[in-house]
């Protein structure tokens, strides 16, 4: 019988799925996947199906949660208006609430809980509203007065875990690349269809995006290797940890390897809103599925929110180029944990994983 038992909350989305790649191929644990839907691969994990806004729900399937000992949890709500939804106040009581009513049905039923990582992101320093202070550091955050679901969250885990055995960890990921369907903030579906219709026009890739910033992302795999160091290290006990792949990137530059992993060529600035084009794309999107038998699903199931991340990560409709957005792994590093990944190998890994399995043709 493996000593482990890692659930996974937030199954379905980026982070929960690639979790749950990790735990099942690192074998030696237990997992479960909590989502409402089911994960199209579960890598050896027991799906339960819950909805975190419904305590009932989550008092149901307690016996599920039975003898946890590492609780990942990368559930998020978010709001039909991605960006305006980051201060609502309706958006920050749902994910509180997702929160408490997960933990209030674990707690009782896994006396040996011995971890619960919690992730958050560069929100946290207040990314969406100003400018960053370079790098941003981990620490008591400035924004902290700026109304952010992540400051519930943390406050309601400080206080339930003072005094007992287990212990939480933070992650704060910067821009998050990996591949999962129906996201709210995941690239690769976005800007895979934005690159079959300009194909299909017989066009380059042109670069939809605004002026350039100098920014960070993290690959999924690698930031759930992060996830999984946190809750076996005694340096990672109470401790926020921002996690990046290493280096710094401008999409301009990476637009190339992009449209080479897509075998296209690279185009000139034509910006372009998606939020606002993709509607447009709906019937030729289904028509290449069915011409390429894809195995993802219709246009707004396969994206969700995304087309409007895009916008706000490329920066659509910004004339001068932006402050940068960097935060430090300094912190992260000294703990022990010292990954890194070539940034432009991260888009070009993504893509063509996309393409060899069929959800992009």
């Amino acid at each position: 019988m493996a000593d482990k038992k890692v659930v996974v909350a937030g199954a379905t989305g980026l982070v929960g799925n690639a979790a749950l790649r990790h735990f099942g191929r690192a074998g030696g644990c237990e997992v479960v996947a909590l989502s409402r839907r089911r994960p199209r691969e579960l890598y050896g994990a027991r799906h339960v199906s819950i909805d975190l806004t419904d305590p009932a729900q989550c008092t149901h399937v307690a016996t599920s949660l039975k003898d946890a000992t590492h609780l990942v949890y990368a559930a998020l709500y978010e709001g039909p208006n991605l960006i305006d939804g980051w201060r609502d106040p309706e958006q920050i009581r749902t994910n509180d609430a997702m929160l408490r009513n997960l933990m209030a049905a674990l707690e009782p039923v896994a006396p040996a809980l011995r971890h619960v990582a919690l992730l958050q992101g560069t929100k946290a320093y207040g990314v969406h509203v100003r400018p960053l202070t370079v790098p941003a550091r981990e620490g008591r955050s400035e924004m902290y007065e700026q109304p952010n679901f992540y400051w519930a969250q943390e406050n309601f885990l400080r206080e339930l875990q003072n005094g007992k055995a287990w212990h939480w960890s933070i992650l704060r990921p910067v821009l998050i690349v990996g591949e999962a369907m129906g996201g709210a903030m995941d690239l690769i579906p976005p800007l895979g269809v934005y690159a079959t219709m300009m194909r299909e026009q017989g066009r380059p890739l042109d670069y939809p995006g605004g002026a350039a910033r100098v920014s960070q992302a993290v690959d999924v795999d690698l930031l759930a290797r992060a996830i999984a160091w946190s809750g076996e290290t005694a340096a990672a006990c109470n401790e926020a940890f921002n996690v990046t792949n290493g280096d710094v990137f401008t999409w301009e530059n990476v637009w190339p390897a992009i449209a080479d992993a897509l075998e296209m060529k690279p185009g000139q600035p034509v910006p372009l809103s998606m939020a606002q084009e993709y509607p447009k794309w709906i019937s030729p999107w289904n028509e290449q599925r069915r011409r390429h038998d894809l195995v993802s699903p219709e246009l707004e199931a396969f994206v969700g929110l995304s087309f409007q991340y895009a916008d706000y990560s490329m920066r659509y409709g910004q004339t001068q180029p932006g402050p940068p957005s960097i935060v430090s792994t300094v912190k992260i590093n000294q703990a022990g944990f010292s990954e890194m990944m070539d940034t432009e190998a991260m888009f070009r890994k993504w893509f063509t994983h996309a393409r060899a399995s069929r959800l992009l043709p």
